[in-house]
């Protein structure tokens, strides 16, 4: 059987200039990165009549694989098997976790964004601009106390970590400004990885290069002496770090191995900042096509309820219909089955594990828009597994589901799941707000996680009370809340599988992204620097001296 990076390097490409004309985009419109890749000059005030958007998400992501982005691949595909016009739009791949252990986010087997190689591994530079622009703001503001301190900031309250994207566990805690007093003021300092940045969030929620620098600038880098919020602003330097990005906001097209055009721009954790690809992505993939596929990080609780309460406004656009992906491996694993058993049928963990599944599709139907389940099949699924998840949607969900079996198939084996995301699309459907988006903060914590995670309450520790109330005192209370969370589970215990009832949400602090321009709810055990395993994927690839890449997957 080969593997995905085989399958990718075997697979025929267009040109990108072909690709980028099925959407009919001009050449003017076009900036070639070699012949199969393009960032594309697109605006929003270009825009004509929007095409129907799609969100794909999942169940809560395991060890077992959901294939959420390979669902979503080969979705799009299914649209160009049936003759539509469509785009995708997707997140680009972290370095960390595809030199870790999460893998890439390119898709798999047969349906897959390709050069696959390329995507995982630098691509067109976005990620390196990126940790390149954060730097040098954590430079400057150094710089500045170094040089006379004029707006009074207090080295102890800089908010502004340094940034790398790799998973390097060591830079968490850091001391800097070591040597003397040509060295700087030593103190205490980290490192995240660059997709929890906050520029990565403003790349991906800005509209234009003049959003982007006007939200550079909102954001804040530390407290003065007094407690005063000190912004990029005050330094003056959102010009030059935008300067940075002028080519990292420019979209970016490939296209699938069956040649669907596909925008694959930005990347936040979905765990950490909001989880979805640009808005610039998305408008582009919406105004190109008639159907524009874009899909959520981690499972609905996290990368979709963001997407609708903090994307949808900024986008002014709300999803015409909802996939929810879910696995028979996934759930029987959230059923209690043995992960090393899971290519066994067990029914009876799935029949445990399967209301993993209604939270999720209920969650999504509080938005008011129509939910379709798509049940990716593994090969080691057995009939009888396949059988009763599929029954159960019908008959307790009342959704439309369908078995899709792209990863062997590619878009041949997703067309009856599009055909139900078309109809589905075509209902009228009014969106339905979870909360008032001028509700205290609280009550937005509270009905994210009553109306979506299924808890009871949240608890806020002493260190969040303080933050809440000095966030209040500045005026910042009306901000979208972005729930920082663990992925694995509704709580915020990542081995509280299934459907956990009867708990609470504890939130240890909140953190002011103003350049975002949504409040961080920071809960559990949440690490914005991941670390590597004990046998990182790094181990297993290669390279010859042809550049023939082995072992990505």
């Amino acid at each position: 059987m080969k593997s995905d990076v085989e399958i990718s390097q075997a697979a025929r490409m267009e040109p990108i200039v072909k690709i980028a004309d099925k959407l009919g985009i001009n050449e003017d419109q076009i900036e070639q990165y070699g012949h199969y890749k393009a960032k594309i000059n697109f605006k929003p005030t270009d825009q004509g009549k929007d095409g129907k958007l799609i969100l794909v998400t999942s169940i809560n992501p395991t060890a077992a694989g959901e294939g959420k982005t390979t669902v979503t691949i080969g979705l799009g595909d299914a649209f160009t098997e049936l003759g539509k016009k469509v785009a995708l739009a997707l997140r680009e791949p972290s370095l960390g976790p595809v030199m870790g252990m999460k893998g890439g986010a390119t898709g798999g087997g047969y349906a897959q964004v390709i050069p696959m190689d390329d995507i995982n591994l630098h691509f067109t530079g976005d990620f390196d601009a990126l940790t390149e622009a954060h730097n040098t703001l954590a430079a400057l503001i150094d710089n500045h106390i170094q040089h006379g301190n004029q707006l009074n900031i207090d080295p102890r309250q800089i908010t502004w970590k340094r940034v790398l994207d790799v998973n390097d566990r060591e830079l968490r805690q850091v001391v800097i400004g070591l040597g003397g007093r040509t060295s700087g003021v030593p103190r205490q300092d980290g490192f995240d990885i660059t997709v929890a940045s906050e520029l990565m969030a403003i790349l991906c929620l800005s509209t234009s290069l003049s959003d982007l620098k006007e939200r550079i600038g909102k954001m804040l880098i530390g407290y003065t002496y007094d407690r005063q919020p000190v912004l990029v602003s005050n330094l003056k330097v959102q010009g030059a770090l935008t300067l940075l990005l002028k080519d990292a906001i420019k979209p970016n097209l490939v296209q699938t191995i069956e040649h669907t055009p596909a925008f694959i721009h930005g990347g936040p954790f979905a765990n950490i900042a909001h989880g979805c690809n640009s808005i610039l992505a998305t408008k582009a993939a919406l105004h190109f096509g008639d159907y524009a596929i874009t899909e959520a990080g981690f499972g609905s609780d996290l990368g979709a309820e963001k997407f609708m309460d903090i994307v949808s406004p900024r986008l002014k656009k709300t999803p015409d219909c909802v996939v929810v992906v879910a696995t028979v491996r996934a759930l029987k694993l959230n059923g209690g089955a043995d992960k090393k058993h899971l290519n066994e049928e067990n029914l009876d963990a799935l029949k445990r594990g399967i209301v993993n599944l209604k939270r999720h599709v209920e969650g999504m139907q509080q938005y008011g828009k129509p939910v379709v389940v798509a049940i990716n099949k593994f090969v080691s699924d057995s009939d009888n597994e396949i059988k009763y998840l599929a029954d159960y949607v019908a008959n307790n969900l009342e959704v439309p589901g369908e078995v899709i079996t792209s990863w062997a198939d590619g878009g041949k084996g997703a067309v009856n799941l599009a055909k139900q995301v078309i109809t589905a699309c075509d209902k009228p459907a009014q969106f339905q707000e979870l909360f008032a988006p001028d509700a205290p903060l609280t009550d937005k914590m509270q009905a994210i996680v009553s109306k979506i995670y299924g808890g009871n309450d949240i608890e806020l520790s002493r260190k969040a009370q303080n933050a809440l109330k000095r966030i209040e005192k500045m005026g910042y209370d009306k901000l979208p809340i972005c729930m920082a969370k663990t992925q694995y589970s509704f709580t915020d215990d990542a081995k509280s599988l299934g459907a956990p009832e009867n708990f609470s949400i504890h939130v240890s602090d909140l953190q002011l992204k103003l350049g975002a321009g949504f409040i961080v709810a920071l809960t559990g055990k949440i690490l914005t620097m991941p670390g590597l395993p004990s046998h990182p994927a790094a181990l297993d690839m290669d390279i010859d001296e042809n550049g023939r890449i082995t072992g990505l997957f």
